[in-house]
């Protein structure tokens, strides 16, 4: 994954006039010496310099912090710390800040060495809000020097993802298909979150595809994908052009990156795209998402940064489904009722054409489009690949703006089951608890599209502190029917 950031947190621990420093020294040791020896050092930073309730201390620790490479921040109250220093630091970094704290060791500390930091983070995130600083705090922000380890290891994929929007360019092609709104928003959300958007014609894409006929790289390239498909390489004759699209991608992500570290993209697919192209790009797409570059279906350009905020929470591959179809419910006696837990309306397919990573298909196959080609000669709709999703554990996702320029999301973990599917595609059973409720309360009732973001394990708790930074006014979830939701009818039988 070479288009996600690398993260370096450095460790400022901070202590008030009235409190013994050493205490906050010898914490902040004691913390940075756990996370070593449960997370190596890479990832962090130990700063010598302590903030003693001065603001040339806050300076000092800043420009040491950055020149040590650092782009994240961990305060650590060492004791009840210095509300305005520590929160000045927070204010002139320019990178994601978590905040934690120390508790109290022993019967021993509370004679003289007490360090009163569960009180001090009340009065650090009062200081906080004051001055309008957003930064990580966790559930349970006050613990022993392994429990502070933990929470900084838990901060890295918030921070990750932060740095990542921060300097993240989503290009995308073309207009959204004809009667196809779904996937239409607002692009003032993008700029606010920090990101940045080039959009381009399809034509110009078109053009630049021509250009690379021919091009002297095409060859290794088809050579990969024969190699990744095995098998699965059932229409070698389209991989040629398939390959040439793929370079016409990579070549204009790095013509149009400009002063971006990283890219995402948004591609056209259809209706006129097989026509002219000769081909669906779905494996293309999925080849990309694979190398860490995310590219969604359907010129839809929240799907992309979902995909890209996945990316980075997860380190790995994720991919973009439509919440497709439910299942007949002779699939779910035959093989889920009684051998899973969950109620037939826990369960739905989630389903694309194809633009899914091989490396999460059971057994992946190049295939043509079977819904473009009940309209359109079947050799221009080659280019999908196909195959069931693997089973395991997923999360479901998606941040999105509404149409009146709100920030909303959704999180809901559950699983891909071990069962076939029986469709065509790329394509899985999908089980979450409670999904029929999460669906018409969540789903529906706020407005949410139907393409998904999927990654892979339980990454709901990272999603959900990474939507939190970013201000997301709600962020949804399955709730159990113990907890209603707002629009719910509480005179439902």
């Amino acid at each position: 994954m070479n288009n996600i950031p690398t993260v370096k947190v450095g460790i400022v621990a901070v202590s008030r006039d009235c409190f013994p420093i050493e205490l906050s020294i010898k914490r902040r040791k004691a913390l940075v010496e756990a996370y070593k020896a449960k997370y190596g050092e890479a990832d962090i930073y130990e700063c010598p310099i302590c903030i003693f309730e001065s603001e040339i201390d806050m300076v000092n620790s800043l420009e040491d912090i950055k020149a040590h490479g650092c782009n994240a921040l961990c305060v650590y109250l060492g004791n009840f710390g210095p509300e305005i220093s520590e929160t000045l630091l927070a204010k002139h970094f320019e990178g994601p800040k978590m905040f934690c704290a120390a508790e109290e060791e022993n019967i021993g500390v509370l004679s003289s060495d007490r360090g009163d930091a569960y009180c001090g983070m009340l009065n650090a995130s009062y200081n906080l809000k004051l001055r309008n600083v957003k930064a990580y705090i966790p559930e349970s922000p006050v613990g022993d020097a392994e429990e502070c380890a933990d929470m900084i290891h838990d901060f890295l994929p918030i921070a990750r993802t932060i740095i990542g929007l921060n300097d993240l360019k989503i290009i995308s092609f073309g207009p959204r298909p004809q009667n196809f709104l779904a996937c239409n928003a607002p692009i003032k959300q993008l700029y606010n979150l920090g990101v940045e958007i080039e959009e381009n014609s399809e034509l110009d894409l078109y053009e630049s595809f021509k250009k690379h006929e021919g091009d002297e790289r095409i060859p290794s390239v088809v050579e990969d994908m024969a190699k990744e498909l095995g098998e699965g390489n059932k229409i070698a004759s389209i991989l040629p052009k398939l390959a040439q699209y793929e370079l016409t991608l990579l070549d204009w992500v790095e013509k149009h990156r400009g002063y971006r570290k990283y890219v995402a993209i948004a591609g056209k697919c259809w209706p006129a795209f097989q026509t002219m192209f000769g081909f669906v790009p779905c494996y293309v797409n999925s080849r990309l998402t694979g190398k860490g570059i995310p590219v969604s279906c359907e010129v839809d350009i929240y799907g992309a940064l979902s995909e890209y905020i996945g990316t980075c929470i997860s380190q790995d591959v994720v991919t973009l489904l439509d919440i497709n179809n439910t299942l007949p419910k002779e699939l779910y006696k035959k093989d889920i009722e009684g051998k899973f837990n969950y109620k037939f309306r826990d369960t739905f397919m989630g389903f694309h054409c194809g633009n899914t990573c091989a490396k999460l298909l059971c057994h992946p196959e190049m295939k043509y489009q079977k819904i473009m080609a009940r309209s359109l000669p079947r050799e221009v709709t080659n280019g999908t690949l196909e195959g069931d999703i693997k089973p395991g554990e997923i999360t479901f996702y998606r941040l999105q703006s509404t149409a009146d320029n709100h920030l909303y999301a959704y999180v809901a973990e559950g699983e891909i089951l071990p069962v076939a599917t029986h469709s065509f595609g790329s394509i899985a059973v999908f089980a979450i608890k409670d999904m029929e409720r999460f669906y018409r309360h969540v789903l529906i009732e706020n407005g949410f599209p139907h393409h998904g973001a999927v990654a892979f394990g339980k990454q709901g708790k990272a999603l959900f502190e990474v939507f939190k930074y970013l201000g997301v006014e709600k962020v949804g979830y399955n709730q159990p029917a113990s907890l209603p939701y707002p629009s719910e009818n509480p005179f439902k039988k």
